[in-house]
This record gives structure tokens, C-alpha cells and sequence, in this order.
């Protein structure tokens, strides 16, 4: 009998070059990134059963990807490895302004993706489907995948959750924004951050974006705020959760960190609230190390730091 998965996300990794904050400047830290990528091994270290759909280039950089899925007990029957064209890389860099990205994916393996393409077995096979707007952005035939994914899901009763995870450098503002309002009728849980819905909603009160999502189809909604906390409603009730107070490094994967820390409890049984406040401490440990993937952190690591934190 084929083995249930918990939560199975769609959309590229790349591998990463993070700058560490060294007296030149010009040290890299090589790491992995893509946010759907990541939130799925957050999820797996924080026990959940995860795959993942992508495809990689036939190159040193996709060979490092599968390695890595595997090493983190990911399923990646649904990857494909495409000959004639590259894996995607990307460069952070760090400055009083936060942290900044650079891109080099243009016609990536996985910017080819097809809805032909898509491992719908596989897809069954998930408790959730976890997609992105940089899913939907990195190309036209991308966006019509994460769209057929989302309409396999839901024909085979797997939950939908959607980052919107805005990168105005892959897409224009109103697509991007056409695109969410096309999605959030969609999804079963909605996960994004303030900055993001400043820009695609017009709206600055987390309150009002949060209705703003409801209003537009998202049944539940958690508003990440960074060091403000996050701001869940499963359309009955409002609760916000304060961050967890650490000395940050580095935040490049917070944001996904959280998503799957959540989707992990979600999957496990937690309701709503201790699913996010699980996220909340799952995140802040996520930012004291470099680099997208190597400080997300494990359950019993978020288990003890929450031993820790006020009541």
C-alpha cells in the first residue's frame, strides 16, 4: 500500500550564496533556497511526511538539490530532471536595509513546468498542497501548473494553502494581484506576509487585510508580521501571536519556516491557534544561523526553546 503524504508543495529550488557578515563582504555561504523547497523541509524536520513537485536541471547544482530532499526524507517522485535547462541559483546579500536577493533562474527547469507534467498520484496522496505566488511567477506554463495542481487537489479532497510570497522582480503588480484574487477562493489557508499585502491589497492595518482576505474567499487567514508577531483568524475568531524574542542573524527563510512548521501540526491534528503559535517559536529559531535551510530547526528543538518562552 502506498504511503500517505502530509503535505506535498509545487514550485522551484535554487541553490543559495549567502553573504555572511564577515570584514569583506565577499564570503558566500552555500545553502539551498526556494520557498516552497523550504517550507516542505521545515515541515519534514518538524516530523511531517512531505513531497515535492519541481523539476531540476541535469547539472551539479540539481544533483545537490535531490540530495538534499533525500537527506531530509523527502519524497521526490515527482521531480523531474530536465537535460536542457539549468537549476536556478540566487545571491542574498545583507545591509541595514535587511537582506536582498539576486536571481539567476531565467528558463529554469522548473520555470518549464507544465500542467502535463504534474505527478497527480502523488498529489492524492497529500493531506495538503502547498503552493506560492513565486510558483505562479516564475512562468506562464508554471502558473498553469500550480492552477491545474490546485483543481487536482481539490477534486481529490487534499487542503490548499497559498503564500503569496510577492517577488516584483519576477512578475508585474497587477498580475500578481489578479492572480491572488483568482486564488484565494481556492485555498483552505491562507499565509501572508505584511509587506507582501501592503502592496497587493492597498491596505496597512493587519485587521483590515485580514478581513480583506476573507472577503476575497480565504477561509482562514495568518498574517505573518515579522517581529510583531502573526495575526490568525479562521473567520470566527481574531487572535494575535507575539513573536518570540531572539537574536536574529539572518531571516531569509522565516517566512517559510513558518508555513511549514504550521502545516506540520496542522497535518498532526493541531487546531488553527497552536499550530500558529508552534510556527511562531519555529521561526524565530529559523533566523539564528545563515541561509534558508540549515537553521530551520527540528520539533524537539522547537519543543524545548517553547519551554522557555512566557506563558
Amino acid at each position: 500500500m502506498t504511503q500517505s503524504l502530509d503535505i506535498v508543495g509545487l514550485g522551484e529550488a535554487m541553490v543559495e550564496f549567502n553573504q555572511v557578515r564577515d570584514t569583506t563582504g565577499r564570503t558566500y555561504l552555500q545553502g539551498f533556497g526556494g520557498d516552497t523547497s523550504n517550507t516542505v523541509i521545515a515541515a519534514s524536520r518538524q516530523g511531517a511526511r512531505c513531497g515535492y513537485i519541481s523539476a531540476v536541471g541535469a547539472d551539479d547544482f540539481g544533483t545537490l538539490c535531490c540530495d538534499l530532499w533525500r537527506s531530509e526524507g523527502v519524497d521526490i517522485s515527482g521531480v523531474q530532471v530536465n537535460p536542457d535547462a539549468p537549476t536556478g541559483i540566487y545571491f542574498v546579500r545583507h545591509d541595514a536595509r535587511g537582506h536582498r536577493f539576486s536571481y539567476l533562474r531565467k528558463g529554469s527547469a522548473a520555470s518549464r513546468m507544465t500542467p502535463a507534467d504534474l505527478p497527480v498520484a502523488l498529489l492524492s496522496r497529500a493531506k495538503y498542497l502547498h503552493v506560492s505566488g513565486i510558483s505562479q511567477a516564475i512562468s506562464e506554463s508554471a502558473r498553469q501548473s500550480v492552477a491545474a495542481a490546485i483543481a487536482a487537489a481539490r477534486v481529490h479532497g487534499v487542503r490548499v494553502s497559498y503564500d503569496p510570497n510577492l517577488r516584483l522582480l519576477l512578475w508585474p503588480l497587477t498580475l500578481a494581484r489578479a492572480t491572488l484574487e483568482q486564488t484565494l477562493p481556492l485555498c483552505d489557508e491562507f499565509l501572508p506576509g505584511l509587506d507582501d499585502m501592503s502592496h497587493l491589497a492597498g491596505l496597512t492595518d493587519p485587521g483590515a487585510i485580514v478581513d480583506w482576505a476573507h472577503q476575497h474567499g480565504a477561509p482562514v487567514v495568518l498574517l505573518k508580521m515579522g517581529d510583531q508577531g502573526v495575526l490568525v483568524s479562521d473567520g470566527r475568531r481574531h487572535e494575535r501571536i507575539a513573536a518570540c524574542r531572539v537574536n536574529a542573524v539572518d531571516a531569509t527563510g522565516a517566512g517559510d519556516c513558518f508555513d511549514g512548521s504550521y502545516l506540520a501540526r496542522r497535518a498532526a491534528g493541531d487546531d488553527v491557534f497552536t499550530s500558529a503559535r508552534w510556527a511562531v517559536a519555529a521561526a524565530a529559531l529559523s533566523t539564528l544561523g545563515y541561509g534558508a535551510v540549515e537553521p530551520l530547526p527540528r520539533a524537539a528543538q522547537v519543543s524545548a526553546f517553547r519551554a522557555t518562552q512566557p506563558a
